[in-house]
């Protein structure tokens, strides 16, 4: 025989023998099944027949699964003889299977044992199909084309027959101690055992026969695993694991590979590709459910750490917006670096003082829920204007405001922006109705050097100290309602055009006599 010739009957046998695998497999892994459930059920009459199922079963296995060798080829000139003992040799264990399936179903009678005949139908129709299958071995020692061996109508009309019989409708109660698990496999029977064994566990099942099927019940839905076939039409198991692995929303969901793939390349390759398990089919039971479990309860401790993350970033982010709110930027930026000490001095910073006038009537007068919502409209929107101007909030002291330019960070133009900042604030007054319950405010600013840090341990205050500010907050005490009294020095650092009225001198103990002046 011609190496053409034997690579092309090789081809043939391993495309058979793999139509033949998923209904034989099925087979063994319902019988397993229905021998589990007898058991639970005390069902002794039934067991000995199903455990004879089950060895007519392992023995199709067996010679299916050396018809999937193709190493151990037929022997040369032998061909047609030695598939005529396979065929024979696989059609005994099939009329066994049969004939103990219909056996049982005919004892069974009318007991309460509907999932049992329901199982059983299945093993019929599994094997029925499997009977039409092995007549196309007697192609192999020809070299017929794959297409002659199976008529494409024929299959679907198999399929769609054995897909009716395998899938019935979905439980509506579910366990919530199992997980919500994603079967995907071509082959019906192979989708309906496992969806029967996860079921019987307690898991939520649902299912998909493609890849694209598999890809669309994601979108759809939220899983806890999946169990995904290698071999199918549209899409290989590889290519659907590189889909999820792309994709931030899947990537963490676990996947178990079950094929009828042995061999340890398949198998380094879906682990490559991002497989947590694999296991070969027939699978085992026992194995199945302890993988099954342990990839559940890894993926709740994975899902429980996930939580926990984002709760201590959303901490995190909280604290960081009260922090920021407190703190100048360039502060907190200082404080995450790790630097415990920090204090500058600035030599150009303009210093404003706000006090409300006749404050301690006021709030003699009114209730104190009152009071508070008053004072804190007014800082609110005083807040709001020192952003706008790009000046620093310092503190607020009972009833006066401090604010600063030129820290933390030095600023040219910090005189124009505390004076424009200052005329903002006053017209922000103006806006309040009724007139009754405006307050009334008196402004100070003064320009020189200070000295600006950090303070305090467990509630931490950025503050400013100096004789500028001293001197700023004479000014405002000594100043007029509804108006700003800025120093000498303040109008020296001014760059913009202000219209300034000039006051009196000021003689301040301990510092002199300090020209002054009203803005306009």
């Amino acid at each position: 025989m011609s190496v053409r010739n034997e690579f092309q009957r090789h081809a043939i046998a391993a495309h058979v023998a793999q139509r033949l695998a998923g209904p034989a497999r099925a087979i063994l892994g319902f019988q397993e099944l229905l021998l589990e459930q007898a058991r639970d059920l005390r069902l002794t009459h039934m067991q000995t027949d199903l455990e004879r199922i089950g060895a007519a079963a392992k023995q199709l296995n067996s010679l299916i699964d050396r018809l999937i060798d193709v190493k151990s080829g037929f022997p040369e000139g032998r061909a047609a003889e030695a598939e005529a003992r396979l065929r024979h040799d696989l059609r005994t264990p099939l009329n066994a299977i049969i004939g103990y399936s219909e056996m049982i179903l005919e004892d069974a009678g009318d007991l309460h044992q509907h999932t049992l005949k329901e199982d059983l139908g299945v093993i019929l129709a599994a094997a029925a199909e499997l009977l039409k299958q092995v007549d196309a071995i007697a192609g192999l020692s020809r070299g017929e084309a794959i297409e002659t061996l199976q008529p494409r109508d024929q299959t679907e009309i198999d399929a769609a027959e054995l897909e009716r019989l395998l899938f019935k409708a979905e439980r509506d109660a579910w366990s919530d101690q199992g997980g919500r698990i994603l079967v995907v496999d071509d082959v019906a029977s192979n989708r309906d055992l496992l969806s029967r064994r996860l079921r019987r566990d307690g898991h939520r099942v649902v299912t998909a026969d493609s890849g694209l099927s598999a890809l669309a019940r994601l979108t759809e839905d939220e899983f806890d695993l999946i169990l995904l076939d290698i071999l199918m039409p549209d899409m290989n198991g590889i290519e659907i694991l590189s889909r999820l692995k792309a994709e931030n929303r899947w990537r963490h969901v676990p996947v178990i590979i079950i094929s009828g793939l042995s061999e340890v390349a398949a198998v380094a390759r879906c682990i490559e590709a991002g497989a947590d398990d694999y296991l070969t089919k027939p699978f085992n039971p026992i194995l199945l459910r302890a993988r099954i479990n342990s990839t559940l309860e890894r993926k709740r401790w994975l899902d429980r750490e996930h939580r926990y993350l984002q709760q201590i970033e959303a901490e995190k982010r909280r604290a960081d917006t009260l922090i920021h709110a407190i703190l100048p930027d360039q502060i907190v930026a200082r404080l995450q670096g790790g630097e415990e000490i920090i204090a500058d001095r600035f030599e150009e910073v303009s210093i404003l003082f706000a006090d409300i006038v006749g404050f301690s009537p006021i709030a003699a007068r009114l209730p104190p829920s009152d009071l508070v919502r008053r004072l804190d409209g007014m800082f609110s929107k005083f807040d709001l204007l020192t952003q706008e101007h790009g000046v620093e909030k310092i503190k607020t002291i009972g009833d006066a405001y401090m604010a600063a330019c030129g820290i933390p960070e030095p600023s040219a133009d910090h005189a124009d922006r505390t004076v424009a900042l200052g005329k903002s604030m006053l017209e922000s007054l103006q806006d309040i109705a009724p007139v009754s319950d405006r307050f009334r405010v008196r402004i100070g600013i003064h320009s020189g050097s200070v000295v600006a840090g950090l303070i305090g341990r467990h509630r931490f205050v950025y503050d400013v100290w100096g004789e500028t500010v001293n001197i700023a907050s004479r000014l405002e005490s000594q100043g007029v309602a509804d108006r700003i009294r800025i120093s000498e020095a303040t109008r020296r650092a001014l760059h913009g055009h202000w219209t300034l009225e000039p006051r009196s001198a000021l003689d301040l103990r301990g510092i002199g006599t300090i020209e002054t002046y009203l803005v306009r």
